[in-house]
């Protein structure tokens, strides 16, 4: 295992270091440059800008100080914000959209998993069908018309809910709900469809034939099968979910990375964008890494090769 974890460890590397490539290569061809849309400027002022910021440096040599600075978290300043560091930007918004991400991913799992459960267990019944329309109405539905109704009814209308910010724990309801929508109705599916296609199969048939309890039968030897493809779509929504949502962040107006990410671009800010971008990248590569280690305790046939 502890083989198998340093591999990965080095593949993540990798990873990374091609993300970084990429995403410089990128900006880089991007036609114009951060300043190109700042108006009435005069050439000695855009040159001035330029070598601020070392851009009037050879390319090559922006590369290498690129990749120097991500190897140590360091992304640069900000074009778009005087004396603004990226790293800074993102250690204040990450935990932000963090907190908010927990508790959304705390509602996919505490119900998307059990309500499948039920579903596929009373399956062709009223709880499956309820929860499968459910399912399909949060899957439907997009995030900026769950958001906007949830702060329209229970915010606006009914004022059960703040309107913005998160200054309480009522605060966190409105965004994590919308944030949380799509991906409990996908993993409510998702657990039901994958019970259902485990408790067919010969082994649960044999457990039950043996007289075992059927609770046994469920969480003992069908729930820990089921949940590998759960766990496959976990991981990587957890990565997505921590670190920023645009639509959701605009319209609870929260301080988080998504507000920052599309500003950025917005604003054609580089270093915001390439080190926002190489910091999801990295959340996403260890979630990855987190979900293969959880499949040898889910289903024991998994076996690492050293």
């Amino acid at each position: 295992m502890a083989k198998y974890i340093l591999k990965r460890c080095v593949s993540i590397i990798v990873t990374l270091f091609l993300v970084c490539t990429i995403t410089f290569i990128m900006m880089k061809a991007v036609p114009g440059g951060p300043f190109t849309t700042e108006r009435n400027l005069p050439q000695n002022v855009l040159e001035a800008l330029e070598k601020k910021y070392h851009l009037d440096d050879p390319v090559w040599k922006q590369y290498v100080d690129y990749v120097k600075g991500a190897a140590t978290f360091d992304f640069g300043p900000s074009f778009k914000k005087d004396g603004v560091m990226v790293s800074d930007m993102i250690a204040q918004s990450f935990p932000v959209s963090a907190k908010l991400g927990l508790v959304a991913l705390a509602i996919v799992i505490i119900l998307g998993i059990p309500f499948g459960i039920i579903a596929a267990l009373k399956q062709n019944k009223f709880p499956d069908y309820l929860t499968t329309v459910f399912a399909t109405l949060g899957i439907a539905i997009p995030t900026f018309v769950l958001g906007t109704l949830i702060l329209y009814v229970f915010g606006s209308k009914l004022g059960w809910i703040p309107t913005h910010g998160l200054d309480s724990w009522k605060s966190y309801i409105g965004p994590s709900i919308s944030l949380a929508g799509f991906s409990l109705a996908y993993v409510l599916r998702l657990t039901r469809s994958s019970m259902l296609g485990v408790c067919g199969q010969d082994y649960i048939r044999t457990a039950r034939a043996k007289g075992l309890p059927e609770r046994k039968v469920i969480f003992k030897h069908a729930l820990k099968n089921a949940l590998i493809p759960v766990v496959t779509y976990i991981g990587p929504m957890t990565a997505g979910i921590m670190t920023g949502s645009f639509v959701t962040e605009k319209i609870f107006a929260i301080p988080g990375m998504g507000k920052f990410y599309v500003e950025a671009i917005n604003n054609r800010d580089y270093t915001v964008i390439m080190g926002t971008t190489m910091f999801y990248a990295a959340i996403a590569a260890i979630m990855i890494l987190a979900v293969d280690i959880a499949y040898a305790f889910l289903d024991p046939r998994i076996k690492f090769q050293d």
